[in-house]
């Protein structure tokens, strides 16, 4: 089968490694991709939410199966586009409808399931420019630390957490009023603050049944110690220590479970990845955020320990026949850390020589922001490469990781030397 992958970061060269290893594909296309999948698959310069370029790309090359990485596509409706066009009705999209996509798409729409189908979350309330006021007074009700969320797709950046009410105040309306993030933050979700360890479960759905994928936790702050700014991660550790099979069953139970059976309730359909942001309060897990796609820099983790056949589950969610597939997963730790570009996640430069990947060994390096320029690997974006390692213990990894990092450079590298830290 031909398949193609919208993308172009570092998840998606994580998927595109692993559909090839599959007997099931015959050629990959990825759109737009970057220097990774280039050298592995046939990169096509096509944006993933120009749809029409898509179907062009699809019917000329006999696409058989469409794979998304990213939510930009997914909250767009590329699942409706091909379920309602005559000549690509039949290609399977593997990834939600529109009306799931808002699981991510919309803050709002997803504290509204997980209330609905008494899945646990933190209590919140959400506001726009014309309650701004009464979004402040809210606040005062609540203990710091305070949780502001944008209920748009925000590029990971659109969530505030502060000490200080009268901040909180001025942010809120530093978002609803002066459009902070854009239509992002047109409506603010306020939570409650909930104080505990996170940790980040996937899952496969065909929209009736499910498979649990391998936990992971990445690290989203730029300094060391959780410090400084949000970044879209900086590493992810998988699996997760604190998530023994007690704990786990309890996720399956009280999140998973009522998750799949929400959107069946909801009639909503739903052929994908489901990522559950989880937070471990004492020992009970709620629910923090959905996402609609695989996380990146933790896709860099959980796809190397899969060890069956993902092109395979992805043909057994198109039919709706995953309850049916062989799902083994690798009892090794895997470990990533993410390599990124000086001054990230705030002004960055692009287009700095990267050297030293060929010389990486026992780890796989997987591209995140990079692309050629005649023939030579360059940075390309905030996050550049992430460097992944199996080991008997995450430690292991995380050093193997850490020694062959040190055999990559380019101007003005930067990464996070402790990751696994809280562990």
């Amino acid at each position: 089968m031909i398949i193609l992958l919208l993308g172009s970061g570092g998840r998606e060269h994580a998927l595109a490694w692993k559909m090839l290893q599959s007997s099931h594909c015959s050629k990959l296309f990825v759109a737009p991709g970057n220097a990774g999948t280039a050298s592995i698959a046939t990169n096509v310069a096509i944006n993933p939410n120009d749809f029409a370029a898509v179907k062009n790309l699809v019917l000329s090359e006999n696409i058989g199966m469409v794979v998304v990485g990213p939510e930009d596509p997914l909250v767009n409706g590329v699942y409706d586009f091909f379920k309602n066009d005559a000549d690509l009705k039949n290609i399977p999209v593997i990834g939600p409808s529109k009306h799931g996509a808002q699981l991510e798409g919309s803050k709002e729409f997803a504290k509204e399931f997980l209330v609905k189908h008494n899945i646990p979350t933190a209590r919140y309330q959400s506001f726009t420019k014309d309650t701004v006021e009464a979004g402040c007074e809210f606040l005062t009700t609540l203990n710091a630390p305070y949780v502001l969320k944008a209920d748009g797709l925000a590029a990971g950046k659109g969530v505030l957490i502060l000490n200080d009410l009268a901040e909180a105040q001025q942010e809120l309306r530093n978002m609803l009023v002066d459009a902070k993030f854009g239509d992002a933050s047109s409506k603010v979700v306020i939570e409650e603050f909930l104080d505990g360890i996170e940790l980040s479960c996937f899952v496969l759905t065909d929209g009736k049944s499910y498979k649990i994928l391998p936990t992971a936790k990445d690290y989203k702050r730029i300094g060391e110690g959780d410090t400084g700014l949000n970044t879209g991660g900086m590493g992810a550790v998988s699996p997760v220590s604190f998530a023994d099979a007690e704990f786990m069953q309890k996720i399956e139970e009280r999140v998973v479970k009522p998750t799949i059976a929400g959107l069946q309730k909801d009639n909503i359909e739903y052929k994908g990845f489901v990522f559950i942001g989880l937070i471990k309060v004492g020992n009970d897990p709620f629910v923090i955020e959905y996402n609609v796609r695989m996380g990146d820099p933790e896709t860099e983790v959980v796809m190397p320990r899969l060890k069956s056949d993902l092109v395979e589950i992805f043909k057994a969610i198109a039919t709706q026949t995953l309850e049916n597939v062989a799902f083994e997963i690798d009892p090794r730790s895997a470990t990533t850390i993410m390599v990124v570009s000086g001054g990230y996640p705030e002004d960055y430069a692009k287009g700095k020589v990267i050297t030293g990947l060929d010389k990486v060994d026992g780890s796989i390096a997987f591209h995140a922001g990079t692309t050629l320029n005649d023939g030579t690997i360059v940075s390309n974006g905030g996050r550049v490469i992430a460097v992944t390692s199996y080991g008997e213990t995450f430690k292991d990894a995380i050093a193997k990781s850490y020694s062959n990092i040190e055999k990559i450079h380019f101007d003005g590298m930067y990464y996070r030397k402790d990751i696994g830290f809280d562990l």
